[in-house]
């Protein structure tokens, strides 16, 4: 401003100049917004005519991808005018450097580019406009880094990694193919997602594009229900579009009527730090913020529609009735779990879900778990751009989530007790979230540090204190030890004992009379084909049990088994690599067991996970169910070297069996010469026994007839009980060749992880 003045002359005509400027920004600042609503609500229109004239049944593929791409391109021009460019620049250079560069890197050389040429941007527009609210060009280009920058590590996975290494998600989006410079910059570039978003990535493009999104979300909703349709209908979006459009309208009033009362920039004024007090303060926040928030529920839910209005979107149906089409593939934002959140961890969920799987995909599922959370902070905060607020909201929000874990392990017990206190928590839980929302994300919106560290000065940065003590006084106090493991077991054993209970009842039935025999029978026939045992033991003296976890193959899954005698005899599925119950149990179509969520918190598996084990004597018909807590590292490895050996043990007694077989038929199938290649099966005289052989020493049989002396043939009863015994035995023959048709089929299925 001094500069200014001593430039013009005098302060008059240098405030004159200022605030010319000034409004010539703010101008600019509309006519954008203004040109984002246009294009917004034209992509709304064309969305329509995109899905029914553009239809995958009506033009090719590439039609699409072309069409799209032009319209966005065009949206892009109309709304930045010349830097338009960037929105095209960024993307192309990352295809070059996806198209030349190994797989085994591309994925981090990508996010260097894109990252790079999105900081650059962010630079320009911090330092020519800083602290500016205007809608400028940095937008589009987040949503192009997160597609270039998804798309990259797609590809790596694909290129470079086995199926088996990969989650269930990246497996998903593992892409074999690079792709061409339409699909790519159809992919960046089109009109439902440039603006606003929201992140889609690459395969399921792909799909809407080909037109097999349909299908494949249709097949994997109805499995579930077992429905068979040899034509699938595609469902209408129209009801969902209607619904988000009209919450985005409201939305955007909210917004409107909400801002004009308590603008953002408010908090930079001297002279409303000096007049407000601590508890307006604390108010202001939490309603400033929420008109904001207000801004983003509008773009986010009209991109959101103008997305499933073209029939992207589509993500099967309800998993209550399977008939209900759901359109929330891409949804961005939960208003209302976001706004009545209990809890901090809830919020950030329902939040720019977009964002939250880009992060989770390129960073959290990638990089060691102990700095799982500062990375993925670090680059959210990177992403976003360098103003100060930025990082002060993170570091706030970081310290608040640590707090909120310590103080619901502290209070949240004591107001379990009927539904009312649970109601009571529900309630407070939601009113005091929104207040550390609104103090935690007020330095987001208003950018500089100076005006947001005065803003937290006039609270006295009270929250932020109540947090510190939270975390480094009050988490002294949670409970630990004995107590909480002993709360979990009890929940786990009240769970189990009914399963327990029955699987005893049912075990020991299975062992008694003529069923226990032929249990028996088939158990030592089969020997170590079948099952596997596992002794479990006790880890010490202290009375605590040496745990056994065991690892799916296929599921990533684990379950944990507790322990309560001295030898606990499990018997292990070797197919499903999974604690099972007894071969008794088997027998009787009573095979429980129950898994726990590898993702889960031990916490949360303590509380949930029940096995069901028996345990078998030589003297008795008694089973017992029994778990342990999880143990040693060096107890798994024996499990594993122990299922792998049974496994081999399994190929081994099949191979045996179908060696039986084959030779049992070939032993049928073996002819002697007098036969002339018919099946020998000698038989008692057909004549009632007067007459084995003929006149001429030849044996009669029931498969041929037979000549005697004076020239005449032995028929009657020879033809009827001949005709039978072919019959038979043919039927047989085909039962023991389809036999051992499956039992080749067993040693493949298993080698490759897959038998049932």
């Amino acid at each position: 401003m001094e500069r200014l003045d001593a430039q013009n002359g005098t302060g008059g005509e240098g405030d004159l100049l200022h605030e010319r400027i000034r409004g010539y920004l703010v101008e600019i600042g509309a006519i954008k917004y203004v040109n984002f609503l246009i294009t917004q609500f034209l992509a709304l229109l064309l969305a329509s005519a995109f899905r029914s004239y553009l239809h995958p049944s009506k033009v090719s593929a590439s039609t699409r991808h072309a069409i799209g791409l032009v319209i966005g391109l065009f949206f892009g021009y109309f709304c930045f005018g010349q830097q338009a460019i960037h929105i095209a620049g960024l993307p192309a250079v990352c295809y070059v450097v996806i198209r030349t560069q190994n797989p085994q890197i591309v994925q981090r050389l990508v996010m260097v580019v894109a990252l790079f040429y999105l900081s650059c941007i962010h630079l320009h527009r911090q330092y020519y406009d800083y602290g500016s609210y205007s809608l400028d060009i940095t937008g589009p280009l987040m949503i192009i880094t997160q597609k270039v920058t998804s798309l990259a590590f797609s590809i790596h996975d694909g290129f470079t990694r086995e199926m088996k290494d990969l989650t269930q998600s990246q497996q998903q989006h593992a892409i074999r193919k690079l792709p061409s410079p339409l699909e790519f910059f159809s992919y960046t570039l089109h009109f439902q997602g440039l603006m606003a978003g929201p992140l889609v990535f690459y395969k399921d493009y792909i799909d809407f594009i080909e037109g097999c999104h349909i299908i494949k979300h249709t097949s994997a909703s109805q499995a579930k229900y077992d429905i068979e349709k040899k034509i699938v209908h595609e469902p209408s979006p129209v009801k969902a579009v209607v619904k988000k459009v009209i919450a985005s309208l409201v939305c955007a009033l909210i917004f409107v009527k909400f801002a004009t009362i308590y603008p953002i920039k408010t908090m930079k004024d001297d002279g409303f730090i000096a007049s407000t007090g601590f508890f307006y303060s604390l108010w202001y926040m939490m309603m400033a913020t929420t008109a904001v928030r207000f801004k983003y529920y509008f773009a986010w839910l009209m991109a959101d529609a103008i997305c499933n209005n073209s029939g992207l979107g589509f993500n099967g149906y309800d998993e209550r009735d399977g008939v209900t089409p759901r359109w929330d593939m891409l949804s961005n934002i939960q208003v209302l779990e976001f706004e009545f959140g209990t809890n901090f961890r809830n919020c950030i969920n329902a939040w720019n879900a977009g964002t939250n799987r880009w992060l989770r995909m390129v960073v959290f599922e990638r990089v060691p778990k102990r700095y799982g959370t500062v990375l993925t902070f670090s680059l959210s905060a990177l992403w976003h751009g360098f103003y100060p607020g930025y990082y002060m909201t993170f570091a706030t929000g970081a310290l608040i989530v640590m707090a909120a874990r310590i103080a619901r392990k502290l209070f949240r017990p004591a107001f379990q007790g009927t539904a009312g206190s649970r109601t009571l928590y529900d309630v407070l839980t939601c009113l005091v979230t929104r207040v550390f929302m609104g103090y935690a994300t007020f330095p987001f919106v208003l950018l500089e540090f100076k005006a947001s560290l005065r803003m937290y000065l006039n609270v006295f940065m009270c929250l932020h204190l109540v947090a510190l003590i939270t975390v480094f006084i009050l988490s002294q106090y949670v409970p630990r030890g004995e107590g909480s493991r002993a709360a979990a077991g009890a929940r786990s054993r009240s769970k189990l004992k009914a399963d327990t209970e029955d699987a005893d009842q049912q075990s020991a039935a299975a062992a008694t009379g003529s069923g226990r025999k032929d249990a028996d029978a088939l158990s030592n026939q089969a020997g170590t084909a079948v099952a596997a045992v596992v002794d479990t033991e006790p880890a010490g003296s202290n009375g605590s049990a040496a745990g056994i976890r065991y690892r799916g193959a296929e599921n990533g899954r684990r379950s944990d088994v507790d322990s309560q005698h001295q030898i606990v005899k499990d018997v292990v599925d070797p197919f499903c690599l999974t604690t099972t119950t007894s071969m008794m149990m088997m027998m009787n179509g009573n095979h429980h067991h129950k898994k726990t969520d590898d993702f889960l918190s031990q916490e949360d598996n303590n509380n949930s996970a029940t096995i069901n084990t028996t345990s078998t004597t030589t003297t008795t018909n008694n089973t017992s169910a029994a778990a342990t807590k999880s143990g040693p590292k060096l107890a798994c490895e024996r499990i594993k070297e122990k299922l792998e050996q049974e496994t081999r043990n399994i190929e081994d007694f099949i191979d045996k069996t179908v060696t039986g077989f084959v030779e049992l038929k070939d032993d049928l199938m073996r002819m002697p010469d007098e036969t002339h290649g018919g099946l020998y099966i000698p038989r008692k005289a057909p004549l009632g026994g007067a007459a084995a052989l003929n006149g001429n020493g030849n044996v009669v049989d029931g498969n041929s007839n037979s000549t005697t002396a004076s020239g005449t043939t032995i028929t009657g009863a020879t033809t009827g009980v001949g005709s039978s015994s072919n019959a038979f035995l043919k039927k047989e023959i085909d039962a023991l060749n389809a036999a051992v048709q499956q039992a080749n089929v067993l040693p493949a299925v298993l080698s490759n992880g897959h038998a049932k």
